[in-house]
């Protein structure tokens, strides 16, 4: 006769929902529920009621939205991985600007996944992040494809251009960062938008970048602009 092997049942994943749409959590709350290993341990309007909700309760999974009143999720994202490493941080956006999604890669997330993910792919997110996997919704894995690649040009740009922006090119690198367009920091700065136009091919020439991307990147890694100026 051979022996039965049991199955040993997995431990309930315990999970925090951060979102400033109460709607939003209820019914996410209701959905993840639904499922034997899901338990919804708490769930917040706010990155600093999450903070404060860490200190004194346990769970395994934050998930959370970037667009937060006061801080937003991607600093609390690293603020919870500082001082909880082992903790898994997921982040359910509209947000699909690729800065976000760098820098919260950067931070240490498990997952960014935009809100028009299907209920089952999100709850096999949770159970992906919780094995250590590392997922990135669908539709944003060309920005990481376009990072590696375009890697070894940004790098050789830092090390060749970081010195050699004039004070007014950093000035309009920054308000590039910043979402201004060319007709809008014309105005700014009062000059003509081929003035613009020609400082900005100058920026991309000296630092050998192609992609806004890039010099949103740059801006950020040499502090000509912060993370939370750009996500306000």
């Amino acid at each position: 006769m051979g022996v039965m092997k049991i199955k040993k049942k997995r431990k309930p994943i315990r999970i925090l929902i951060v979102d400033e749409q109460t709607l939003f959590r209820s019914g996410l709350k209701m959905l993840l529920e639904k499922e034997e290993d899901i338990v919804v341990a708490g769930n917040v309007s706010s990155a600093e009621e999450a903070l404060d909700y860490l200190k004194s309760s346990k769970c395994d999974l934050v998930l959370m939205d970037t667009g937060l009143p006061g801080m937003n999720g991607l600093e609390a994202a690293r603020k919870i991985k500082e001082r909880e490493p082992e903790k898994k941080v997921l982040i359910l956006t509209m947000s699909d600007h690729e800065p976000y999604l760098l820098k919260a890669l950067e931070a240490g997330v498990s997952a960014y996944l935009l809100k028009d993910i299907a209920v089952d792919e999100l709850v096999s997110a949770i159970r992906r992040a919780m094995d250590d996997e590392v997922i990135v919704h669908p539709s944003l894995v060309k920005v990481l494809v376009k990072e590696v690649l375009g890697e070894k040009k940004e790098v050789s740009g830092e090390s060749s251009g970081s010195n050699v922006l004039t004070k007014r090119e950093k000035e309009i690198l920054k308000y590039i960062s910043l979402g201004y367009t060319n007709q809008e920091l014309a105005e700014l700065l009062m000059v003509s938008v081929k003035t613009i136009e020609k400082h900005k091919a100058n920026i991309m020439e000296k630092l050998n970048l192609a992609r806004r991307y890039q010099l949103v990147n740059y801006a950020i890694k040499h502090g000509l602009v912060s993370l939370n100026e750009i996500t306000e």
